[in-house]
């Protein structure tokens, strides 16, 4: 139930609802129709570490026209993955009549799935229900008549959702954002200076000035430069670090399972565990198709897999 102290209203949204009225900002709870939903046993402890795979685990599962975000949360034993297509959902929202300003956070269906102890009705014709602890939709008529529904409202609220409000179109984070605003903030100097060296405009002098003198950490020539320098490194070690992922999930396939993944400034290191002999060797191709250094763990099947960024 709800403990987190959340009094916003929570709108349940499946595909038949009638066009929900909000005037204030609410919470949204999806039904299964808006995520796909796998959970596996996985000798991972952290959910940073499960997030780090979860692409690879829908292999063949997504649309691949579509662009999915995912959501990780430890079950008892088992590892959640939620992936979803964010700009659906919101596109779904907006045609119901919603506001999209006043939605606040989304939760999945599946969140409240210990909650779900008797039938929520959608529709006419299908209810929500629990099957195996998988929240899923099925048919009233499968239902027995005399069982009375739940009804889904704010204590349903989950702890954990996807911030939404104040947010939803944004693609850079605060320090991204800082640095790029410092980058703009560059080239209009650039621009500033070329008019004055090209036009011998005074105007172009005087508004140089005052963006220098608005920004002071921006007058030495030498700070300038730092920034420019700094932003093409961050972005060049984050994308290497992409990149590694991406091949790193590509090395998960049947009979190889992730134990551990170490990601430093300079390099990677992973460990995987192998069912036999074959598939550590089919790892190791894989490796070497990157460049990446391999080692085998004596008396096992396990290799440890190396790369520099």
């Amino acid at each position: 139930m709800n403990f987190t102290g959340n009094n916003k209203e929570l709108i349940l949204i499946h595909k038949e609802i009638k066009k929900p009225l909000a005037t204030e900002a609410v919470n949204v709870m999806l039904t299964p129709r808006f995520y796909t939903l796998k959970k596996e046993i996985l000798p991972i402890k952290y959910a940073y570490q499960a997030k780090r795979i979860a692409h690879s685990l829908f292999d063949g599962l997504l649309d691949t026209s579509r662009q999915y975000d995912y959501m990780v949360y430890k079950e008892a034993d088992a590892w959640v993955f939620l992936a979803y297509d964010l700009e659906m959902i919101m596109n779904f929202l907006q045609s119901q009549g919603m506001d999209l300003e006043l939605v606040s956070k989304l939760f999945f269906a599946q969140q409240a799935v210990e909650y779900l102890s008797k039938p929520v009705f959608l529709s006419d014709t299908e209810a929500l229900v629990t099957l195996e602890g998988i929240a899923t939709i099925v048919p009233r008529s499968a239902l027995n008549d005399e069982v009375a529904p739940l009804v889904v409202d704010k204590v349903f609220t989950p702890k954990k959702g996807v911030v939404v409000q104040g947010s939803y179109g944004s693609i850079l984070s605060l320090k991204q954002t800082v640095m790029f605003a410092s980058v703009l903030l560059l080239f209009a100097m650039m621009f500033f200076v070329e008019g004055l060296r090209y036009g011998g405009d005074g105007g172009a002098d005087e508004e140089l000035q005052t963006l220098l003198a608005s920004h002071s950490s921006l007058q030495s020539s030498y700070a300038r430069e730092s920034i420019m320098s700094k932003f093409e490194t961050i972005d060049s070690t984050e994308r290497k670090k992409r990149d590694s992922i991406k091949n790193l999930s590509e090395m998960i396939f049947k009979g190889v399972t992730l134990l551990s993944l170490k990601m430093e400034e300079k390099g990677f290191e992973a460990r995987f565990s192998c069912k036999d002999a074959e598939i550590a060797n089919r790892l190791k191709t894989l490796a070497q198709k990157y460049s990446y250094k391999t080692s085998a763990f004596t008396g096992s099947n396990d290799l440890k897999i190396e790369g520099s960024l």
